[in-house]
């Protein structure tokens, strides 16, 4: 048994699981930790617990922050905001179509992670080297998806909500067009389509109960009987658990579910 403890780097990023050794960490409490880029500074989002769990596979929590360590936080946060002014003049300079959104640097200050899209590969050779050259710090670049950057900037969806990706969401599922015409919403790509330009993350959310219900209800123009009348199944409303009927003499009628259920029985 080992004690585990959930942190995360984000407020929407994923929970990782760190080795809390005896160290007494609560939910919330900022917390320096072990990864594979070098030291970290997270936040506890599952208090720690005894878990069945190799201990030698775990990364450890150094410690809990102190008040040198958030400052220390503060300093990395100018030096990232210095990082990115200085390489967005780089890549005007140098020409580069690439669309830098932010800069990340480790809690031990030994590399600099830029993140940014691009609509296809960049050379930036170049600018590697004066970045090494202005901030002598080890350089990464890290091409990431318009999902991302929606996540990271942050922004309101048309719900008038916080964007999901940047509020709660630790992956992005996998969204198709199939998932709107399960669920009966307009195909027009500006009414199904996020801030990010992609089909809507919420599709996935409602999807599997869409499908769950719509097993149980009749197909559209299905022919079922209604008072003894029978008609063509025209429309269905899968939260009102109902289905839209055109009669024989061209009126429609709703009928809910449980109605056809009795007169089948």
């Amino acid at each position: 048994m080992v004690n585990v403890a959930g942190v995360k780097f984000k407020t929407a990023g994923k929970i990782y699981d760190f080795n809390s050794q005896d160290l007494a960490v609560n939910l919330e409490d900022r917390v320096i930790v072990e990864t594979e880029q070098g030291l970290g500074f997270g936040i506890v989002a599952v208090p720690s617990r005894e878990k069945d769990k190799d201990e030698t596979s775990l990364k450890n929590i150094v410690r809990v922050a102190t008040q040198e360590d958030f400052s220390r936080r503060l300093e990395l946060e100018s030096l990232e905001r210095q990082a990115h002014e200085y390489c967005l003049t780089c890549i005007k300079e140098l020409d580069l179509l690439m669309n830098l959104f932010s800069v990340e640097s480790t809690f031990d200050r030994n590399k600099l992670t830029f993140f940014y899209t691009a609509d296809g590969r960049i050379d930036f050779r170049e600018l590697i080297k004066l970045l090494v050259k202005e901030f002598s710090i080890r350089i990464e670049m890290r091409q990431v998806g318009i999902r991302n950057l929606s996540k990271h900037v942050g922004g309101v969806g048309k719900c008038g909500r916080e964007l999901c990706c940047s509020s709660f969401m630790h992956t992005f599922d996998p969204v198709s067009i199939k998932m709107a015409k399960e669920q009966g919403l307009s195909l027009n790509p500006t009414k199904i389509s996020g801030v990010c330009g992609r089909l809507m993350c919420c599709l996935t959310f409602e999807n599997e109960t869409y499908r769950h219900y719509k097993k149980q209800m009749p197909k559209l123009g299905r022919t079922i009987t209604v008072e003894d009348v029978k008609g063509k199944v025209v429309r269905q409303n899968v939260l009102r658990q109902s289905v839209n009927v055109r009669l024989e003499d061209r009126t429609e009628k709703e009928i809910f579910l449980s109605e056809l259920k009795k007169e089948n029985t």
